[in-house]
């Protein structure tokens, strides 16, 4: 590790220089998050290259440090790590197939970050993002609010974009959420979606577009676009750094945006005990208040079936 002096700012260490990491790095860089990003990875090689290819681009991006290393402890002292590193998804594959073989790597990973790190914020990336983000909880110890996953940030983006292109208007005056699993259960919440301020079931009736079945064909989209992506070219990478990366800032820069994160429920409509999506306040104390939006009575049962999904897995797993 290095030991040059650095000058005042966050530090954000990025565990797994994989697609998704290399990529989350590249985002943050590029948005100047921090003032100073570490890679680790167990590829000494691969995660020094990624970091170097980073470096040589300093030129172009806000000032900051980028480094690389294989040793855990070049994340010491960060404000917050983030946990990409896991098995990767391959083509057929559900997230919940992944589940045993990443757990297992959280047992080893998770302790050592937080040693290094014990006042970070931690957010899970590595999938399926709900079931690790659980077994992290319980692993490392540490309050729900400082260790949460990056749940349907992404997804929910998928929706608004599928919304936005169907109603040919501004991604960003499109409002609607994706909950629950970060999966085959999440759950559009076509009941508070809105355009402009104006709901969807409106917007329906005033300009023919978004009736069910347009609405069906697009939650089938979001639901399936990580499998078509990884089916075209072997990983989805781009928009989870991007994804990540607003989570990040929300955090850093104490935004406080609403975002569906993925946090131990304490009674949302009912669920509790159970790492799942819901739109959430995220500022400088990690994942705070959950925001409990009217649901329709087909849509907390569409939730609390995907929040039972979860506790299966992750208790199948002694979680």
């Amino acid at each position: 590790m290095s030991t040059t002096q650095y000058r005042e700012g966050a530090k954000l260490a990025i565990v797994g220089a994989g697609a998704v990491g290399s990529s989350l790095a590249y985002a943050a860089l590029i948005r100047g998050v921090a003032r100073r990003v570490v890679l680790y990875d167990v590829n000494g090689p691969k995660v020094r290259a990624e970091a170097l290819d980073l470096a040589h681009g300093g030129q172009f991006l806000p000032e900051a440090v980028i480094e690389g290393s294989d040793d855990v402890a070049i994340t010491r002292g960060s404000d917050v790590v983030v946990v990409t590193a896991g098995a990767k998804q391959k083509p057929g594959q559900t997230r919940m197939d992944l589940a045993g073989s990443t757990v297992a790597l959280m047992q080893k990973v998770i302790p050592p970050l937080v040693e290094h790190s014990p006042d970070a914020t931690f957010i899970m990336v590595t999938n399926p993002v709900d079931v690790t983000t659980q077994a992290a909880l319980k692993i490392s110890g540490l309050p729900s609010n400082r260790l949460f996953g990056s749940g349907t940030v992404l997804d929910s983006s998928r929706l608004r974009q599928l919304i936005a292109t169907t109603c040919d208007v501004a991604v960003g005056n499109v409002h609607a959420y994706v909950c629950g699993e970060h999966g085959d259960t999440e759950t559009p919440l076509w009941s508070t979606a809105t355009i402009g301020g104006v709901p969807l079931t409106e917007w329906e009736r005033t300009t023919g577009r978004l009736g069910q079945a347009e609405r069906d064909a697009i939650a089938h989209r979001v639901v399936n676009a990580a499998y078509e992506v990884i089916e075209g070219k072997g990983a989805t990478n781009y928009a989870i750094g991007l994804a990540a990366t607003r989570i990040i800032e929300s955090v850093l820069r104490d935004e406080r945006r609403v975002l569906p994160v993925s946090r131990m429920l304490a009674g949302w409509h009912g669920i509790s005990g159970v790492c799942m999506a819901v739109p959430t306040v995220v500022g400088r104390d990690g994942a705070g208040t959950q925001l409990e939006l009217p649901v329709s009575d087909d849509e907390l049962a569409q939730l609390r079936a995907s929040a039972e999904h979860i506790r299966a897995m992750s208790e199948g797993l002694g979680f």
